[in-house]
């Protein structure tokens, strides 16, 4: 119940922005197919929404702070940001576990982000592989 709460704070903006996302990587999966390694599909994803023409970036470096210091070696990577506030990791993986998850929560916590998407391409059915996370 509490997760529907949640979806409602989420702006109309962000949610097409990960309705786009979603149309897009199932377009991936369909030409693909499963059982690639993650750049791949991290690549073929950008190409996609790039198409869609929402700005994307790859492989976004962020902070992470520890007692008001800049950790500069963590070395922390957002696999995609799209329009600068939607989170996208991807993932090929037999299944999603829960470090998957948490992974993408530290993410969006650390970048301020309140949306992010968790996209395991390595399933029969993209929609199976397909995880919203809000904070």
């Amino acid at each position: 119940m509490i997760e529907k709460a949640k979806q409602k704070e989420i702006s109309v903006e962000l949610n097409m922005l990960s309705k786009a996302v979603v149309d897009a990587a199932f377009k991936v999966h369909l030409q693909l197919g499963s059982g690639l390694l993650e750049k791949v599909y991290e690549l073929a994803l950008m190409e996609e929404i790039l198409v869609k023409g929402l700005n994307t970036e790859r492989q976004v470096s962020f902070p992470v702070y520890y007692n008001g210091k800049c950790l500069d070696e963590a070395g922390y990577r957002m696999d995609l940001l799209i329009e600068k506030i939607l989170v996208v990791e991807i993932k090929s993986v037999e299944h999603i576990l829960p470090i998957h998850r948490a992974q993408l929560l530290t993410y969006l916590k650390l970048s301020g982000k309140r949306l992010g998407l968790l996209i395991n391409f390595n399933v029969e059915l993209i929609k199976n592989g397909i995880r919203r996370v809000i904070l």
